[in-house]
């Protein structure tokens, strides 16, 4: 699969740095001649010096080519220009980096495949923290209407009770139990039974979090 990576900054560098390592061939894009430099000297692939809106630099990286063009400089202008260009190009997914979120709907509209914000994103998951401390966090699935998170089962009006009892429901369904010093996983098996100290890996409707932690937590 071949990526071209508009942006040599820290998302555009430690996004073409994970896709090399997976297997990936990439082509960056960087306009500034110094993230240019510092990019070639730490990736293993092709480093255009150049600006991603314009057509001649999206050519040289072979653009029609591309599998996936991924727009993750910080200018969400610059952004939203050169997903326009590549449009043309038909690459099977089109995502772009956008840092202030009143702009999505604006890509949205061009046709992106997908908008990200490291920021909102890095934001939300700081607020967690504060609001869940006791939740590790697993991933957000779907549109973000749904989270895949570990609870510790720590409510007694749970324990004593099978599995096949309280899962699954419209809200939730339980993933995997994880029992013992070691949290040696097990599959939930409708009669297993919750105990005082099991962790729990649970699918939850967005929506429906704070009252299904709720029944789980103290």
């Amino acid at each position: 699969m071949y990526v071209i990576i508009m942006g040599g900054g820290r998302v555009g560098l430690t996004l073409a740095s994970a896709m090399i390592k997976a297997s990936f061939d990439v082509t960056l894009i960087e306009k500034d001649q110094e993230l240019c430099n510092q990019a070639a000297s730490e990736l293993d692939a092709l480093v255009i010096c150049g600006n991603g809106t314009d057509l001649k630099s999206l050519e040289e990286a072979n653009i029609s080519e591309a599998d996936a063009f991924v727009a993750a400089t910080g200018n969400d202008e610059a952004n939203l220009l050169a997903c326009i260009l590549v449009k043309d190009y038909n690459p099977k997914k089109l995502i772009a980096r956008i840092s202030d979120p009143t702009h999505e709907e604006a890509f949205r509209k061009v046709g992106i495949d997908a908008t990200v914000s490291p920021e909102l994103t890095a934001a939300a998951y700081l607020e967690k923290l504060i609001i869940r401390p006791k939740i590790a966090d697993m991933v957000i699935l779907g549109k973000g209407n749904a989270e895949l998170l570990d609870i510790p089962v720590e409510n007694s009006k749970v324990m004593g009770k099978k599995i096949g009892e309280i899962s699954p429901t419209k809200n939730y369904v339980i993933c995997a139990i994880y029992k013992g010093p070691e949290y040696e996983i097990r599959m939930p098996e409708p009669e297993i039974i919750l105990e005082a100290g099991d962790k729990i890996s649970i699918l939850i409707k967005t929506k429906h979090i704070k009252d299904v932690v709720k029944k789980f937590l103290k």
